[in-house]
């Protein structure tokens, strides 16, 4: 109880340190319930199939290819707004197909990538690599 008290008596005392304020705050946000229930809605918030897709790239570049594919396919699923998104969907899942060695999906993604924007291409680096860029250039007729 004695601590208690003396703890109280410092606060005063130490309210121009940075850390202090810092604490005190924390612990005052901890108790404001609104402020709590706010952090919960955003935390429960149904994510963006724009976001799903960055989430599945992520996981794609991670080497997560059945996380990548489900949550790629889940924005391509949800409706993705723009062709551009719609394409790279696609192209993920051309590159996760042809890396998991089923070769007739990862065509059928590439052609689905060009079906939904007719602009897509792959980058050089990306044209020329030795598993999807045969795939993919025989799709383009190249």
């Amino acid at each position: 109880m004695r601590l208690f008290i003396i703890m109280l008596l410092l606060i005063p005392l130490l309210s121009g340190c940075e850390t202090v304020k810092k604490g005190v705050q924390s612990v005052a946000d901890s108790l404001d319930f609104e402020k709590a229930r706010a952090k919960s809605t955003e935390e429960t918030a149904i994510p963006t199939p724009e976001a799903r897709l960055k989430s599945g790239i992520t996981q794609y570049e991670e080497g997560n290819y059945a996380n990548a594919q489900r949550l790629i396919q889940g924005a391509l699923g949800e409706g993705l707004a723009s062709r551009t998104d719609q394409a790279r969907a696609y192209k993920y899942l051309a590159f996760i197909y042809c890396v998991t060695e089923r070769i007739a999906q990862c065509r059928q993604e590439f052609s689905n990538a060009i079906a939904a924007d007719p602009k897509f291409s792959l980058s050089p680096a990306e044209a020329g690599h030795p598993t999807w860029g045969p795939v993919y250039r025989n799709v383009r007729g190249r």
